[in-house]
């Protein structure tokens, strides 16, 4: 009930459809008044505001997996461009509902993803949204409206988040901001449901997901919306789901042939993560303990994880130590029980012919051995058994095996899901996690260190790996290793944030309000990078060439605010 003035109100909130490949090209109607550059300001000026909202989920691990998701569906989308960009994030919400702004923002609430059972559900409803913003479906609507309307759309996405906890301001922010309106002049067609299902599952189909996915989803709720006492959930309210639509996805899907789609690992931990953050933290472990207990689940690992989590939040650290032993018994007896049986064969076939992550066609032998600490007995088997299936590439996760740390503690951790081993970073990060609640920083920094030449990429261990550093007083070191990465991410507001306090740390006050200039640019407030720019300016710290750089991006950011104030 929270949300239905505002979802009504705001077709940000997509639905999981796209137009099919092969339509006839409509035109593009939302150039002619409405820029990409447009959309991507006025989507930052609206994130804005939710980041700084309670209700924003800052986790690096769930947005990175969303992010892996996204761009795995996106490389399989014909419309998507080159230059349009893409942002996924999660809110905690346990209303299940997706959403997108303009700009490429996408957002997913937390209870949307626990709802959904497959990772192939997941995708289905990212895939719809994904198509909504590469169709410009939103910027098409408010084109011609949008000096009325890209207001009202800023006043909406603030009510979206009070909601929340004041449902009644809500209602008069939408009030205030013409909502009924928008709600009126932005409602999706039937006829465009109806194109996003078609290349939806388009997208699902090339990326290897299960097309039913979408479908499966879609029929759940809507018979949980007969059920419910106060109506349907909130992404039906504003994404109207039928049966008709429902069974043209069916019989587009029928002629496939079915072969189950195995859910990779990191979906099941972000779910298992997510679980732990509800309730008191009390709740979260017995939630957890409860499931273990009477074996209420698929894979064991994947529950011991969450109830680690969850007694780190319960500031429970001592039995969390005691549970990351047992999770990776658990993981060296899964690699043991693989072994026996026989699993030595090609990895799963994938019936839509598309490439599998390199996760997936790696071989279960190498990695049941490195599971056990026989980095060296797993190269041996990869070299000469002559039933494994060998990729084209080398993998990244094992190119140095030989070398692999044997004090490490939980050495190259993997888990066995649905018959096929694979490693994950986020199970490294949560030891790392675990030994800093410990006070063992030194052994945390030897296990990020060790994951990160494992999993270079995994922006949790990047953040959280520079943060110890900081914590061990090691602001030099921080520094370095956060400038190595802003090489790769020039963008990531994070890495800046790290810069800031890093300098911070050692005393560089001009450096440090240089960075944070770059955090605020970066999330679209540019009035705010300017005053941390002056600041920098007027103290006596800092050298020429410094001074210098700060004075030019003191100059690109005032052309930049000039053009912004022009616009408005």
């Amino acid at each position: 009930m929270k949300f239905r003035y505002l979802m009504v109100a705001l077709p940000l909130l997509f639905p999981a459809n796209i137009f099919a490949a092969g339509l006839p090209d409509l035109g593009d109607a939302s150039q002619a008044t409405f820029s990409p550059q447009e959309e991507r300001e006025l989507g930052l000026r609206i994130m804005r505001e939710i980041r700084a909202d309670p209700s924003y989920l800052d986790d690096a691990e769930v947005a990175g997996y969303l992010t892996h998701l996204g761009n795995r569906l996106l490389l399989n989308s014909r419309e998507s461009r080159p230059d349009q960009e893409f942002e996924f994030f999660a809110i905690k919400d346990p209303m299940i509902n997706a959403f997108a702004l303009p700009g490429g923002f996408m957002g997913f609430n937390t209870g949307l993803i626990l709802t959904a059972q497959s990772e192939s559900e997941l995708a289905g409803v990212m895939a719809h949204e994904i198509a909504h913003v590469t169709q410009k479906h939103l910027a098409r609507m408010i084109a011609g409206q949008r000096y009325s309307i890209l207001t009202s759309l800023a006043a909406v996405a603030l009510a979206v988040l009070a909601s929340r906890t004041n449902p009644q301001a809500a209602q008069a922010v939408l009030i205030g901001s013409q909502a009924r309106q928008i709600q009126s002049q932005l409602d999706f067609t039937r006829d465009h449901e109806k194109e996003a299902d078609r290349i939806g599952l388009n997208i699902l189909i090339s990326a290897g997901l299960d097309p039913r996915g979408m479908s499966e989803f879609f029929e759940r709720l809507q018979t949980a919306g007969r059920f419910r006492e106060n109506g349907a959930p909130s992404y039906l309210r504003t994404h109207p789901i039928t049966y008709e639509r429902i069974a043209d996805i069916d019989n587009r899907t029928h002629s496939l042939p079915y072969r189950q789609v195995p859910d990779s690992l990191d979906f099941q931990l972000v779910r298992a993560k997510l679980r732990a953050t509800m309730g008191t933290p009390g709740e979260a472990v017995e939630f957890f303990d409860s499931a273990l207990r009477e074996k209420r689940y698929s894979t064991e690992a994947v529950e011991r994880y969450g109830l680690i989590s969850a007694l780190l939040r319960d500031r429970k650290f001592l039995r969390a130590d005691k549970e990351l032993m047992q999770l990776y018994e658990n993981l060296q007896s899964d690699a043991d029980e693989a072994l026996e049986n026989h699993h030595l064969t090609a990895a799963p076939q994938n019936i839509y012919k598309t490439p599998l992550s390199s996760d997936m066609i790696e071989t279960l032998a190498e990695r049941a051995r490195l599971a056990v600490g026989q980095p060296a007995e797993a190269l041996d088997i990869y070299k000469t058994d002559p039933r494994i299936h060998r990729p084209h590439r080398a993998s990244n996760h094992y190119t140095s095996m030989d070398k692999t740390p044997e004090n490490h503690r939980l050495g190259t951790t993997i888990q066995i899901t649905r018959k096929t081993l694979q490693p994950s970073a986020m199970i490294e990060t949560l030891a790392a996690r675990v030994k800093l609640a410990m006070g063992q920083t030194a052994e945390a920094l030897d296990i990020y260190e060790a994951a990160l030449r494992t999993y270079p990429q995994h922006r949790a261990l990047i953040y959280d790996y520079a943060d110890a550093l900081l914590r061990a007083n090691s602001a030099d070191a921080a520094l370095k290793f956060v400038n190595q990465q802003l090489q790769y991410m020039p963008n990531d507001i994070r890495l800046y944030q790290l810069q800031a306090q890093s300098y911070g740390a050692l005393g560089d006050m001009m450096m440090q309000h240089r960075a944070q200039a770059e955090v605020y640019t970066r999330q679209g407030n540019v009035h705010a990078a300017i005053e941390q720019l002056q600041i920098a300016l007027k103290g006596d710290d800092g050298d020429f060439y410094q001074k210098s750089s700060a004075e030019a991006r003191l100059k690109e950011l005032r052309v930049l605010a000039e053009a912004q104030k022009k616009e408005k």
